[in-house]
């Protein structure tokens, strides 16, 4: 017979073999629960942090078949890019738990690499299937709007949140320091091919290929630089990046647990298919531009986890700011020197004019981005101040995308 108890906090089963026992933590976005075999002793799940066991998450859940029916079933393209939008989000944040509990079975340094680099992957499954797509607009800004979103939105809820909780916080200068040169260079690669292309006249046919090699040499010397970047983080400087330890982190699912979950990323390029093929729908029914679409829309999927977790820990008082810094800088390096480069080869390889060359203001756009996160942060202090002016730049640019028209690259003219 099964002993059954229940009240308001807590819901339990027990047998002999197996048991199983539930205990919801306060009410929020933490879900504890414990899964285990008794007559083994082999504990199979625990976890604090299982999003998908929330509420919101769970209901996201069911945007899955329906965003594939939407397309199946050839629905208004309006519906097709919404609920495909939606069920996006929810195989994000499942992929990114996994990879987050992965990462605490190496090191810390070695873990917020790999939390940094794969957080990316959403993003680049979305921007292939927009190359694949000839959305060379899209990819673009896609991968600026991610970067932006990651200087601007993830520091500053953060910046803000600590600054409300604590007059100000300190943080590691020399890292915060020697993200910002980098993507100094990041800004230096994309502003070289806009003044090129503005440097040429109005005979653009001639300048083409002249472009596009300047996009492949420049994809080079960024990949070269990333392969750099990372022995200077994981080998020669490698004690420069670690943090103090607050306390010590578990894996909270078996290795073949966190496999599973990461294959959920194979179902997301499909409904990242299915988003890309109504994008064009979407922009003559609503008149919304492929800018805004790409540099706003796309990135709130592609860092859907992050900005769960930057909620999440403000809402919990919980932010650890060294930690917040690490992943949104190098989340924007990963973006700037390893997937812009590799989207601009795949173009090269499939035949597709994915360059470096971005519109001018596109470029100002990140230029300011870049600069501001710098002065902001060279001293390294935090207050709410400083997060609020992040927030309220991100919102300014926001607002000038939403107006900014569509204009052809120089391949389209």
């Amino acid at each position: 017979m099964a002993n059954r108890k229940s009240n308001n906090s807590n819901f339990s089963i027990t047998n002999e073999s197996p048991n199983i026992s539930w205990i919801p933590s306060t009410p929020g976005l933490r879900v504890s629960h414990t899964f285990s075999i008794t007559s083994t002793s082999f504990r199979l799940l625990e976890t604090h942090y299982f999003y998908i066991l929330t509420p919101w998450i769970a209901l996201l859940l069911v945007f899955i078949p329906l965003g594939y029916i939407a397309h199946a079933f050839n629905w208004n393209d309006a519906w097709v890019f919404i609920l495909n939008f939606l069920a996006i989000i929810p195989l994000a944040i499942i992929f990114e738990y996994a990879i987050d509990d992965i990462s605490l079975r190496f090191g810390q340094t070695i873990g917020d690499l790999l939390l940094a680099t794969f957080s990316n992957t959403v993003e680049i499954i979305i921007s292939i299937s927009a190359l694949k797509d000839g959305q060379i607009r899209v990819v673009q800004d896609s991968i600026l709007g991610s970067i932006i979103l990651n200087l601007l939105l993830i520091l500053g809820i953060s910046f803000t949140r600590v600054g409300i909780s604590s007059k100000t916080q300190k943080f590691n200068q020399i890292v915060a320091r020697t993200s910002s040169s980098l993507m100094t260079l990041a800004c230096i690669a994309l502003i070289i091919p806009a003044a090129f292309v503005h440097s040429l006249g109005s005979n653009q046919n001639n300048h083409n290929v002249q472009l596009s090699y300047l996009s492949y040499g420049t994809a080079m010397v960024l990949l070269i630089i990333y392969i750099l970047y990372l022995v200077f983080q994981l080998k020669t400087h490698s004690h420069i990046f670690q943090r103090p330890h607050k306390e010590d982190k578990e894996p909270k699912l078996p290795l073949i647990v966190s496999l599973i979950l990461l294959a959920t990323v194979t179902c997301a390029v499909a409904f990242s298919e299915f988003l890309v093929s109504s994008i064009e729908g979407i922009v003559h029914t609503f008149g919304i531009t492929k800018a805004f679409i790409g540099l706003i829309i796309l990135p709130i999927v592609n860092k859907a986890s992050e900005l769960l977790q930057t909620l999440s820990s403000a809402a919990d008082d919980e932010i650890d700011l060294d930690f917040a810094i690490s992943l949104a800088a190098g989340s924007s390096m990963h973006i700037a020197f390893f997937v812009s480069p590799l989207l601009v080869i795949l173009g090269w390889v499939t035949g597709q004019e994915m360059t470096l060359y971005f519109k001018s203001f596109e470029t100002i756009v990140l230029f300011i981005s870049v600069l501001m996160t710098y002065y902001i942060i060279q001293n390294g202090e935090s207050n709410w101040l400083k997060g609020v002016l992040f927030l309220a730049t991100y919102v300014i640019i926001a607002i000038a995308f939403f107006f900014y028209p569509d204009e052809p690259l120089p391949h389209q003219m």
